[in-house]
């Protein structure tokens, strides 16, 4: 599957919360350079990019290797929920219904 989030982080901190949050999950990190990462696991495997947009947004995109939405891209998700959360503190995050 594929997911995108815009968010008001710089690339490097987006990166290096990636690289704690999905550590954490016990998910390996594969390939790295300076705008992607390669996770992978018994979840699945992940790779999340990252790049500058519209001067002050980061667009964070993230592909799995799963058909439909399993663990991995539920965890994705959650760690889009911790980036806008880190980006606002203030904000509630709340179901929409």
């Amino acid at each position: 599957m594929r997911h995108f989030h815009r968010c008001s982080l710089s690339p490097d901190a987006v990166l290096e919360r990636a690289d704690r949050f999905f550590g954490a999950l016990g998910l390996t990190r594969g390939g790295a350079d300076a705008r992607s990462r390669t996770f992978g696991g018994s979840l699945g495997t992940m790779t999340l990019t990252v790049k500058m947009e519209g001067g002050h947004y980061t667009f964070v995109e993230v592909h799995t290797d799963q058909v439909g939405e399993s663990r991995i891209d539920k965890n994705v998700k959650k760690y889009f929920n911790e980036l806008h959360r880190a980006a606002d503190p203030r904000h509630q995050i709340e179901a929409g219904y």
